[in-house]
């Protein structure tokens, strides 16, 4: 069986998220959470839980976001020097 990228899913405090998904996205989403669900043993009753922790692998996988985020921060510092 593929191995997905995502792992288990930690029970926290909820939070309310609105968000609208095209009809294909969330049937993804929900073929997802029940391919997550059969490969760690545990259902996935609700698919949006899924929703934070993709984005979050989305965004720690990103290397040009982390690259944006790199030079953003030096280029504000540099700015922080220079004003100083």
């Amino acid at each position: 069986m593929t191995k997905l990228k995502l792992g288990p899913i930690v029970d926290d405090k909820p939070v309310k998220v609105t968000i609208e998904l095209p009809a294909p996205l969330h049937r993804d989403l929900v073929a997802y959470a029940a391919a997550l669900g059969r490969e760690q043993g545990q259902a996935i009753s609700d698919p949006t839980k899924l929703v934070v922790p993709m984005l979050e692998r989305f965004i720690a996988t990103d290397r040009g976001f982390a690259r944006a985020r790199r030079d953003g921060g030096q280029r504000a510092a540099r700015a922080n020097v220079q004003d100083g």
